[in-house]
């Protein structure tokens, strides 16, 4: 007889919680036994039997991973993978999971990507505040109003999702210029019509720059004010794929500085942000609370890339996405 596997599925308080884990542990095959909780420790004793860890969103610390003795593998659910100590995990020779294969996220970030890029160019958010204070501000917000046509947009990371960004960029008859530490294939930048730059030249030439990139020692403040600098003050930056990529600080100081033009931004650092954030008020921006990625169609998807890379591990096959 197999013996029966331990699984602890911990989803955050700010991305559903204890209902998300549910749901996620409905899917899980029938010989794995499945606890559903908030945060790693919430359940000392399921901690400790754990074989696997698949968490949302919730932080995976060394102090969780050393006391969890049988622990072999964890699987995030989601593309990033910074809330999970990976120099702990390393040392336990345990592996760290994403889903950034399975392409379950890519679809509805793009689509929010698009959504906050359009809302800044056509001024949705003061023209809509605007109407509601019986304010018709067409003539004010007439020459701010601008199109995304014959504009160029810099992706900074063309991995799955920046692909998919790209892909909806040549319906908008965008020019596309992305910056990564290694060019993608030629026959992906010819089939996006996509160039590579250095990722300075990239702030200097773009329209619109959109970041999806994974939250690294090495990524951490890539947009600091040194570089938020280089954009034309006519551009905007969006940021769907982690808080801490750009210095919020520098941000909030930029866009008070008038370059870049404005921002759509829907992650934080910390997550959720607290009302000392500068950014909540700062000028033009456009704000979404994490929520590329978490549409009723791509929570489905995620939760079955998560469970089956999980479950093909614990009956012997070689994890996939291993990003650590």
């Amino acid at each position: 007889m197999t013996p029966v596997k331990n699984v602890l599925a911990v989803v955050s308080p700010h991305v559903g919680g204890r209902s998300t884990g549910a749901g996620l542990a409905s899917v899980f095959p029938g010989e794995a036994h499945v606890t559903v909780v908030e945060r790693p420790d919430e359940d000392p004793a399921a901690l400790r039997a754990a074989h696997v860890i698949v968490t949302g969103l919730a932080p995976v610390t060394a102090e969780h991973i050393a006391a969890a003795p049988e622990l072999e593998l964890i699987q995030c659910a989601s593309h990033g993978f910074d809330y999970v100590d990976l120099d702990a995990a390393r040392a336990r020779d345990v592996p760290v999971c994403n889903i950034g294969s399975s392409g379950a996220e890519k679809q509805n970030v793009a689509e929010q990507t698009f959504a906050l890029m359009l809302a800044l160019a056509k001024q949705l958010v003061p023209a809509h505040t605007a109407l509601v204070e019986a304010d018709w501000a067409l003539p004010r917000l007439q020459r701010s109003i601008t199109e995304l046509s014959g504009k160029t947009l810099g992706v900074i990371g063309l991995g799955h999702i920046g692909q998919e960004v790209a892909r909806r960029a040549t319906a908008f008859e965008m020019t596309i210029v992305y910056a990564s530490p290694q060019r993608v294939d030629a026959d992906v930048e010819a089939r996006l019509g996509a160039r590579h730059v250095e990722l300075d030249e990239l702030l200097r030439i773009s329209d619109y720059v959109t970041l999806h990139v994974p939250l690294t020692d090495a990524t951490r403040h890539l947009l600091d004010a040194e570089r938020l600098a280089l954009m034309k003050p006519t551009a905007f930056v969006i940021n769907t794929a982690r808080g801490a990529l750009i210095d919020q600080d520098a941000l909030a100081d930029a866009l008070e500085n008038g370059t870049p033009a404005g921002a759509g931004i829907d992650v934080f650092d910390p997550e959720p942000p607290t009302s000392a954030l500068r950014l909540l008020k700062a000028p033009n921006v456009v704000l979404s609370p994490h929520v590329a990625g978490v549409t009723r169609e791509t929570l489905v998807r995620i939760a079955l890339a998560a469970v089956q890379n999980a479950a093909d591990f614990l009956s012997g096959k070689a994890p996939r996405d291993i990003v650590s």
